[in-house]
């Protein structure tokens, strides 16, 4: 029996999967890239995972960046210093630059790098033109803050503040080379895996204490954005916020020339929205709750309101949009999120299909009457001049041919043009 048991354990120890008896474990380091401008969309994917980043021994943050919005730039600055594990700012590949907001990055991180090749610098701050969208320099007094914020930020960091702040006054830029050697970076790397070996036992200070770097041989865990936080990048970039900005106020002033059409105002309040946030003016739980909420607003208005399906469309991708911004509540779990937005775009993907029926619907049924014989009709909306008439048991937009015309009265259709019958006061009324 002794000899059997004996034997079992034995078998059960060589199954284990562990590893040997005093190995530790492989330290993990996080690689968040960063590519192209920086949005309210990337401060909120490196916020993020920032804030996630526990038991691991660094985040490293690939940078090649032409710059970006400032308020998102100091966002991420705030989230480095907040950080409970060390922030490796790293530059790179060969090539790659970190200029203008990419250059506050670099120095407010806990580690910088460089890859041969590459450049930081260039950080006088710029203003878009409301008109024109063009850049245009930015005043004295952003310049004089900005520059004593990155010059704070240098001396915290113990890097060189002179030259942290000539990046702003003077458009400074630097090589690799020259960064290192007037110590803006701390180290040069060709690759991850030298970069992880070359900054293996340096000192960092971190949040009033100070930790040494073991990330010789670490393994690097590649972090992406998810489908929301790439969306989020998307509309963040100042040229493609400026466009949904300026299409949704000539969305909401054509809707006004064209009253009872629908399209234009749906899209101009979707589309202005959408511009707010993507230019930082709001933030992501203000747009994403409006967005809901314009959603429900725009399907209880369909229901009382003839609008063929737009309106309801409008807000099927209202809800969808604001699914997708809600934004995440550090008390409730991850995966309650996941099925929220899961069951949110199941219940608009059911209601889109819905409202293309019906539309497609009363397409075919109007294409069946090219030519409505004349009748009689009774006005639902009032016609000042364009309205809304019942004709043969089928509501009609219209418009009257001569003064406006109250609710209840009777009409006689006179003509058709396209899905707008031409009417004018008469018949008896009841």
């Amino acid at each position: 029996m002794k000899a059997a048991a004996l034997l079992l354990l034995l078998v059960a120890l060589a199954l284990l999967p562990c590893s040997p008896l005093g190995a530790e474990p492989v330290p993990e380091v996080w690689v968040l890239d960063v590519r192209g401008a920086i949005t309210r969309g990337t401060a909120d994917y490196l916020t993020s995972r920032l804030e996630r980043a526990e038991g691991v021994e660094a985040v490293v943050i690939r940078l090649d960046t032409p710059g970006g919005l400032v308020e998102a730039t100091l966002d991420i600055v705030r989230a480095f210093s907040a950080a409970e594990v060390p922030v490796i700012v790293y530059v790179g590949p060969e090539g790659s630059i970190a200029a203008s907001a990419g250059a506050l990055l670099l120095v407010g991180s806990h580690v910088a790098v460089m890859a041969p090749g590459t450049t930081t610098g260039a950080a006088m701050p710029v203003r878009l033109d409301p008109l024109t969208g063009t850049p245009d320099a930015a005043d004295e007094k952003t310049v004089k803050f900005l520059a004593g914020y990155v010059r704070n930020l240098a001396e915290e960091r113990g890097r060189p503040p002179d030259i942290a702040e000539a990046f702003v006054t003077e458009n400074l830029t630097l090589g690799t080379d020259e960064a290192l050697g007037l110590g803006i970076i701390d180290a040069v790397a060709q690759d991850l895996p030298s970069l992880l070996a070359a900054v293996d036992g340096q000192e960092v200070s971190l949040k009033g204490r100070t930790t040494v770097l073991e990330t010789a041989g670490a393994k690097a865990v590649e972090k992406p954005p998810s489908a929301v936080e790439r969306f989020n990048e998307a509309i963040g970039d100042p040229q493609v916020a400026y466009l949904l900005l300026i299409g949704g106020v000539m969305g909401l002033y054509l809707g006004a020339l064209a009253p009872g059409t629908f399209v234009p105002e749906t899209l101009g309040a979707l589309s202005l929205l959408l511009g707010i946030y993507g230019l930082g003016l709001f933030s992501k739980s203000v747009v994403g709750l409006a967005l809901l909420l314009l959603g429900v607003g725009l399907i209880t208005a369909e229901i009382f309101t003839p609008t063929v399906g737009i309106l309801g469309v409008g807000g099927v991708v209202s809800l969808a949009l604001g699914a997708f911004l809600l934004p995440e509540e550090p008390l409730l779990p991850t995966a309650w999120y996941g099925s929220f937005r899961v069951t949110v775009l199941a219940t608009a993907t059911g209601l889109g299909i819905v409202a293309l029926a019906l539309v497609a619907g009363v397409i075919r049924s109007r294409r069946r009457r090219r030519a409505p014989s004349l009748g009689e009709g009774r006005v639902v909306k009032r016609l000042d001049p364009v309205g809304m008439i019942r004709y043969r048991g089928e509501l009609w937009r219209a418009r009257t041919t001569g003064a406006p015309i109250d609710e209840g009265r009777k009409v006689l259709v006179v003509a058709r043009e396209g899905l707008t019958l031409l009417v004018r006061e008469g018949g008896d009324d009841e």
